[in-house]
């Protein structure tokens, strides 16, 4: 192979992160609504018969399935199964930055509005309920934030005579950031905090 071909190779190849294709890819979108003449922020309570964090309060959303054209059309369709609603009940949808987690997902995340709230009929199977939050609460509470540390471990095959420092080399303790929010009895952590903390971070910055 010789440099021509080797540009041509570059010139052509459209950046991603890197290893996208071995990621689990998921989509939710944070919901807006009109409640009271206020805009709130609508979450799901997780089902208690789902295998996967019964009970967790959470966006709409889930994995983007090969019949999904863009990550948007996947938090569409997860949305409009969850809540009942249609296509046409959900407007003015804009993409937010992605989050890369270190468990090996792709998570992309949207907002927009529900026209029509009280037309919404929740899938029992999926949400046990919802609720609403009000805007304002999150522009004027800044989340708890904790740490989770975790210590990286190789395995016993790992080949760990070809670095350097041996079985001495310094493994570093990661931290995790977590983020809480406290609203009632509501308890909002996990990466459905990490999305809200982002978008409450574009409403302070914008212009």
């Amino acid at each position: 192979m010789d440099a021509k071909n080797i540009v041509e190779k570059v010139k052509e190849h459209i950046p991603n992160v890197l290893g996208n294709d071995r990621y689990s890819k998921y989509a939710v979108l944070i919901p807006l609504v009109e409640k009271d003449g206020e805009l709130h922020i609508l979450f799901e309570i997780r089902s208690y018969e789902l295998k996967r964090q019964p009970g967790d309060i959470c966006f709409p959303g889930g994995r983007v399935d090969a019949s999904d054209q863009t990550s948007k059309e996947a938090a569409i369709r997860e949305t409009r199964e969850e809540l009942g609603i249609s296509e046409n009940d959900i407007t003015t949808i804009y993409p937010l930055d992605y989050v890369v987690s270190p468990f090996g997902m792709l998570i992309y995340s949207f907002v927009g509005f529900i026209k029509s709230p009280d037309s919404i009929h929740i899938n029992p199977s999926e949400v046990e309920d919802i609720f609403t939050v009000p805007l304002t609460f999150f522009l004027e509470n800044k989340p708890k934030v904790y740490h989770v540390d975790y210590n990286i471990k190789p395995d016993e095959n790992f080949p760990i005579d070809l670095i350097v420092g041996g079985e001495n080399y310094d493994w570093k303790v990661r931290k995790m950031e977590e983020q809480f929010y406290l609203y009632d009895d509501k308890v909002i952590w996990g990466l459905t905090a990490k999305i809200l903390s982002h978008f409450i971070d574009i409403l302070h910055n914008s212009k």
